[in-house]
Parts: C-alpha cells; sequence; structure tokens
C-alpha cells in the first residue's frame, strides 16, 4: 500500500453483549459468586421477585456443577439488550437424556433433583448441552418486562 492509495475499511462488528463475569468457581466460592451475581443481576435491571429467581436458578447450577461435575466449574454472566444471560459449565460425565428430558416437578420428597427443574421454572429460557466431557447449562431472564406479560416470560 502506498500514500496515494486510499485505505481499505474497516468492518465494524458490534458487540452484541457485555460480559459481567466470568470465573472458575469451586465450593469455597459458591457464596461469594452468588452475591457477584446477585450484584450484576440488580445492576442489570433484574428487580424483586425476578432478581431474586434469577439468582437462586444460578445458584443451583453452580452447586449442581460443584456435586455432579467434578468439583467445580465455570460462570459466565452477560447483558444484552433486554436480556441477562448466565452460562455454567463443568466437565463433569454428562446428564441422561432421560433426566434432561424428564420436566416433571420433583417429588416434595425428593432431597436432590430440583437444580435443573428449579433453573428451567425460574426463568425465561434454558438451554442444556451435555455429553461425556461435560454440561453447559444457559439460562436467560428479560431485563425489561414486556406490557403483554405479567408474568414469566418464555422466550423460547
Amino acid at each position: 500500500m502506498t500514500n496515494a492509495e486510499p485505505p481499505t475499511p474497516r468492518t465494524v462488528v458490534p458487540i452484541e453483549h457485555a460480559l459481567l463475569i466470568a470465573d472458575a468457581f469451586d465450593q469455597a466460592q459458591v457464596t461469594e459468586l452468588r452475591h457477584s451475581v446477585t450484584s450484576c443481576a440488580h445492576a442489570a435491571g433484574l428487580r424483586d421477585e425476578r432478581l431474586d429467581d434469577f439468582v437462586l436458578a444460578v445458584n443451583e447450577l453452580i452447586t449442581n456443577a460443584v456435586r455432579h461435575g467434578g468439583g467445580q466449574g465455570w460462570l459466565r454472566l452477560w447483558v444484552e439488550p433486554g436480556l441477562l444471560a448466565c452460562e455454567v459449565s463443568d466437565h463433569g460425565q454428562g446428564i441422561s437424556d432421560q433426566r434432561l428430558d424428564d420436566r416433571s416437578r420433583p417429588a416434595p420428597d425428593t432431597a436432590g433433583g430440583w437444580g435443573l427443574w428449579l433453573a428451567r421454572e425460574l426463568t425465561d429460557a434454558m438451554d442444556v448441552e451435555t455429553g461425556p466431557a461435560g454440561t453447559t447449562v444457559r439460562i436467560i431472564t428479560a431485563t425489561v418486562p414486556t406490557e403483554q406479560h405479567t408474568g414469566r416470560h418464555r422466550l423460547e
């Protein structure tokens, strides 16, 4: 390129989301991470019951990663226009198709098995990718309720 040639136009790629948290965790960081998620979710616009629901869903996912996913995990929390998303990954042995397909509420006297069900019920959308190398669960909640919805919002 010489000085006589016009500069090549640059491609501008918009940032689709703003990363709020990207952190590895184990049992020792669960409480601190939950507090960080609460602060970020509040700053992103979640309030009252929607804030509590989202934080409880994230807590269930990080607890599952510690208990069933090899004792540690990775959390990413980000905001997109009108949405708050969280992804929790682990290196466990995966979740069976039978367990993933079971969307029924666990029996009240069941000590375990509530994590994925609660995360699905308390957020607007949930996606699970699982296999022998680990599991990644992504949850999404709208930060601004629409007029046409007064309860939970389903994005699925």
